[in-house]
């Protein structure tokens, strides 16, 4: 592992993320964080609050929610993770977040629902989940199946995926975009030559992008509607038999 624990945790799963985390300081990890920055700010941008909660294996926490009063790294315990945490027990009470994201936490983790049902546990009614992560139906998703490098402990799980979780936890999903139509390339020098890519894939709708950011809202909880009293059927009113009475029987009477 390139950096120490600073606290006990399962051996497994700080490998993974130290792992994770040494990846994406290299040219191929760094150039999607670099794609994902400029989302990530033109998203972050339309939201105010006060709290956003970033859980992943980057070591900072991406900047762009200048509206946001508090921003807090979660995660393994790592340098530059404010509140450590398994990822399946945040120590954070319900709704107590206006936005989570998670950053290729789902990519690298031990339990994908475990820790998804965490992060929406803790969005509050009406804030938003973000998701991040490598786009399986790209040439970035294809190379995590031959690589040897952390890239090949990548999950890789499609957003169509991703989606049904979110409407079966209650989130609508309100925003789906994506990124990064180089080439899994480590030559600096390739990734610049091949920055056109960027310019043309983005009309493209996604088709080979190497990420995608899944922005969904957590939908609010109305009051459940009054049952009306339920009203017994009233009798219908039948007509009473009215003796018939002949003109004869008057007279003789009168």
């Amino acid at each position: 592992m390139t950096e120490k624990a600073f606290a006990q945790a399962d051996a497994d799963w700080l490998e993974l993320i130290a792992g994770a985390r040494s990846w994406f300081s290299g040219p191929l990890g760094g150039l999607l964080l670099f794609e994902e920055q400029r989302l990530l700010e033109d998203e972050l941008a339309r939201y105010f609050g006060g709290y956003l909660v970033h859980y992943g294996p980057r070591a900072e926490l991406p900047p762009g929610a200048k509206q946001i009063q508090r921003s807090v790294h979660l995660g393994a315990p790592l340098p530059g993770v404010e509140i450590a945490c398994e990822e399946s027990a945040w120590p954070l009470s319900e709704h107590a977040a206006d936005v989570v994201v998670l950053q290729h936490g789902l990519d690298f983790c031990l339990s994908p629902h475990s820790l998804l049902r965490e992060a929406a546990r803790s969005v509050r009614p009406g804030g938003h989940l973000m998701i991040i992560g490598v786009n399986p139906w790209s040439a970035w998703g294809v190379r995590h199946y031959f690589t040897g490098d952390a890239l090949g402990q990548a999950r890789c799980i499609s957003p169509v995926r991703v989606s049904d979780w979110l409407n079966l936890l209650g989130f609508a999903l309100e925003k789906r975009r994506f990124g990064c139509y180089r080439p899994p390339l480590a030559s600096p020098t390739w990734q610049t030559r091949l920055a056109w890519l960027e310019r043309r894939g983005a009309a493209g709708q996604g088709l080979g992008a190497g990420f995608y950011l899944l922005v969904a809202r957590k939908l609010v909880v109305g009051l459940r509607p009054l049952r009306q009293a339920r009203r017994e059927p009233m009798g219908k009113l039948v007509p009473m038999p009215v003796a018939k009475v002949s003109r004869c029987d008057s007279k003789h009477e009168a």
